[in-house]
């Protein structure tokens, strides 16, 4: 489930007979659930609302799902050698490395 860049994952609770839901690309923690499939996506949005308020009524930035930055440590001669290959391919060292990610 998708709701202003934010995702979430669902399961069903079959011992409850409820529906529960989690966002889950960002650090801050925001639930839901729903006894149908029109309340569980309702709630969602609803959750999600919720959370952008508070943070607005704090003064605060809401969190953004996934800046699409993170640090990686990697062995100085293999930052080298992937460096060489990324330029032999006119690439830039993030164009190359975003590339290999996505064959993998």
């Amino acid at each position: 489930m998708n709701y202003k860049g934010y995702e979430a994952v669902v399961e069903f609770d079959e011992d409850a007979e409820i529906f529960h839901g989690e966002v889950i690309n960002l650090r801050d923690v925001i639930t839901f659930q729903g006894e149908t499939v029109k309340e569980l996506k309702q709630a969602f949005r609803d959750s999600v609302d919720v959370y952008l308020d508070f943070c607005k009524e704090r003064g605060e930035e809401a969190e953004k799902p996934f800046s699409g930055k993170f640090v990686v440590r990697i062995n100085p001669s293999l930052h080298k050698e992937i460096s060489i290959k990324a330029k032999k391919e006119g690439q830039s060292l993030n164009s190359w490395i975003e590339k290999r990610l996505c064959e993998a």
